[in-house]
This record gives structure tokens, C-alpha cells and sequence, in this order.
């Protein structure tokens, strides 16, 4: 019954994080289109505080809770290399969302230097790696 627990907070702890990593990106889109300072300054308010107040959190939830359930069912690993995959897309995923961190720092300061177009490809990220993550959990194609 732990187990599943568990496991119910990893999915909700996922589901918070993907709702930043889909949602920062495109308030970079909007950033990016700003020309005057108000709108400016409230983007980097919001782009803050949903990294550190959300995106941060649910990160680490999201890990916690899988490392948990790593340590409830080690056979996960003799289960074929889809978890050895996933990891690995996982590992993926937290370097994109430190470039995110990153680049609200950027915009913090100023120093933006992409278009509204390149966000609107950047936020294409998450969107890949979640539909791979979720076929390699849910079909272990091998």
C-alpha cells in the first residue's frame, strides 16, 4: 500500500512540475514580446517566483518520490532498459529546467538576447520528453 501512495505523489509531484516547465517558457515568449519596463519587471516577478516557488519544489518532490519508489522495488532494473532510458530523460529534463532557471536570471538583468521565436521552440521541449518518458513507463518498449 506504501507503494502506491508513493507513487500517487510521484504523479502529482510530476504534474506540478511539467505545469511550470510548460508555462515558463511561454511567459518568456510574452517577456521577449515586452517593450516597456512595467511588463518587463512583472515577467521576471512571475518567471521568479514560479521557479522557486513551484517549478523548484515539484523538482525536487518529483525526485524524491521517484528515488522512493526506486527504493521500494529495485527490480525496476531487471525489468529491461526503459527505466534505464527514462533516467536518463529524467537527467535530461532537470538540465532543461536549470537552463530555464538560468534564463530567468537573464531577463532579470536585462540581458536577454532571444526572440519570442526562440521560446516558442524552447517550449517545445518539455513536451517531447514528457510523451517519451510517459511511452517508456507505460509500453516499455524495451
Amino acid at each position: 500500500m506504501l507503494y502506491l501512495w508513493v507513487k500517487a505523489f510521484h504523479i502529482v509531484s510530476v504534474v506540478c512540475w511539467f505545469a511550470g516547465l510548460f508555462y515558463l517558457p511561454r511567459l518568456f515568449v510574452y517577456h521577449a514580446q515586452s517593450e516597456d519596463r512595467v511588463s518587463q519587471e512583472r515577467f521576471s516577478v512571475m518567471e521568479r517566483k514560479l521557479y522557486r516557488g513551484i517549478m523548484g519544489p515539484a523538482m525536487i518532490a518529483t525526485l524524491l518520490f521517484g528515488g522512493w519508489l526506486i527504493a521500494l522495488n529495485p527490480s525496476l532494473f531487471s525489468q529491461g532498459a526503459w527505466i534505464h532510458a527514462k533516467l536518463t530523460l529524467v537527467v535530461v529534463l532537470i538540465g532543461y529546467h536549470h537552463m530555464c532557471g538560468a534564463q530567468v536570471k537573464r531577463f532579470a538583468r536585462g540581458e536577454n538576447t532571444r526572440s519570442h521565436v526562440f521560446y516558442r521552440w524552447f517550449n517545445e521541449v518539455p513536451v517531447l520528453l514528457l510523451l517519451a518518458i510517459v511511452i517508456l513507463v507505460v509500453v516499455r518498449p524495451f
